[in-house]
């Protein structure tokens, strides 16, 4: 017998352990080199695991277990050669199958897949699986993306979202039914529940959590507000969008208009761009301008940045949010993709928040909060008028950044959206 362990691997230098968060391939199972056979999540992102020699899968550790970098989480037995599903139990088993030959039958049974199929295809990812449980949703109604035709996040909640739009069939009329027997037990309803259960937290959840705490606890964090209205960057949109789609394939959005006024704003004031050194006694300075976008993920939320804001133009930033917008619900950002960042954008607008403090993404400074737009009555030039108007919150750290600074920042940005020709002439 030829075992081999397999440890975790070096996933990034900051990253000291990780969660086995889903195996997906059972205990005793045959496995191929190379076949994906469960998925860690480390603080900043999932990582699949494949197999590094063909046989017979032997568990050591648990989903949900803790592993630190190194530790061994799982054996392969290489003498098992037999990777016919569950013959990979007896390496010997082999020998055995030649004799139930006098029936053709078993023949589809030990059929080789197509040369151009793989055993990813029309396989959910771990993240994906789990969506699909919780939502009910068959691998034959998802129309696989992913590598080798692997099944990913990001396909399984578009499934759910074209099942979600598909029209219900209306249920039949029953006709009345008789009075129930006065005997029959009412049914038993959850209104007054009192049951509990635990759940425990994702690694990134724990992450997030102790990020959070950790600015709250060691910025002196401050928020301060300003209100914009943006008549004329909603005009601007439905004046140019067509063509703007016609030229880039990519619509104009309300966040590349966001992001460029913040990089030219932050160009100028250097403090909101700036970080404290890890001793706290230095500013460091950043004469280039990488806008941390936050994206809510199944999973949590993450801030991938888009680098050099200040040098792309209006669809090089869109494009670059969607991009990743796209790779972090599907759960497949790089370690390279998370790093980084000198000031963060989060729009709670999109669910409905009208007012909130953002919390700092350290080692940052400085986050900047979109909510959502409203018709209000505002007064223009003595006339009371009817706009689309935003509040704006910008947290920010006292240490480095004083309150003039603050609030001449969040003016700069509000006088270039309400005139979006300073963004064009810039």
């Amino acid at each position: 017998m030829s075992i081999i362990e397999l440890v975790v691997p070096v996933i990034g230098e900051s990253i000291t352990e990780v969660t086995l968060s889903a195996w997906t391939k059972e205990d005793g199972d045959y496995v191929e080199l190379d076949e994906i056979i469960c998925e860690f999540e480390s603080d900043k992102a999932t990582v699949d695991v494949p197999a590094e020699k063909a046989g017979k899968l032997i568990w050591v550790a648990q989903e949900g277990d803790d592993i630190p970098i190194g530790g061994v989480f799982a054996k392969i037995d290489t003498s098992v050669t037999d990777g016919a599903g569950g013959g990979g139990v007896d390496g010997g088993g082999a020998q055995e199958t030649p004799a139930p030959q006098p029936t053709p039958e078993p023949e589809p049974v030990v059929t080789p897949p197509a040369a151009e199929d793989s055993y990813a295809k029309n396989h959910p990812s771990p993240t994906a699986g789990k969506l699909m449980k919780e939502n009910n949703i068959q691998a034959t109604e998802v129309d696989a993306t992913g590598k080798d035709g692997r099944i990913t996040q990001g396909d399984v909640q578009k499934a759910i979202e074209n099942k979600a739009a598909a029209p219900q069939p209306t249920p039949k009329k029953e006709a009345p039914k008789a009075e129930p027997q006065a005997s029959a037990p009412a049914p038993k309803t959850a209104a007054f529940s009192r049951d509990e259960h635990t759940k425990k937290l994702s690694r990134m959840r724990r992450t997030i959590a102790k990020r959070l705490v950790s600015a709250k606890n060691n910025t002196a964090m401050l928020t301060t507000f300003n209100e914009v209205d943006l008549s004329e960057v909603m005009k601007l949109r439905k004046t140019y969008q067509d063509q703007f789609v016609e030229r880039y394939g990519i619509k104009l959005g309300f966040m590349s208009l966001f992001a460029k006024a913040c990089a030219k704003a932050l160009m100028e004031m250097p403090d909101v761009n700036a970080q404290l050194s890890e001793d706290g006694k230095s500013i460091i300075y950043h004469d280039f301008v990488d806008i941390s976008i936050a994206i809510s993920t199944p999973t949590g939320l993450v801030v991938p940045p888009v680098k050099n804001v200040e040098s792309l133009n209006f669809a090089e930033v869109e494009q670059a949010i969607k991009g990743l917008a796209k790779k972090a619900r599907e759960g497949s950002l790089t370690l390279a993709e998370m790093q980084g960042g000198t000031f963060t954008i989060t729009n709670g607008g999109v669910f409905g928040s009208m007012m909130s403090t953002p919390i700092l993404n350290e080692p940052q400074s400085a986050i900047l909060g979109m909510h959502t737009i409203q018709q209000r009555p505002v007064a223009v030039d003595g006339e009371v008028k009817i706009r689309p108007m935003m509040y704006l919150a910008l947290s920010y750290d006292h240490r480095i950044i004083d309150g003039k600074d603050s609030v001449q920042f969040l003016v700069t940005i509000k006088e270039q959206l309400e005139d979006p020709s300073r963004l064009l002439l810039e």
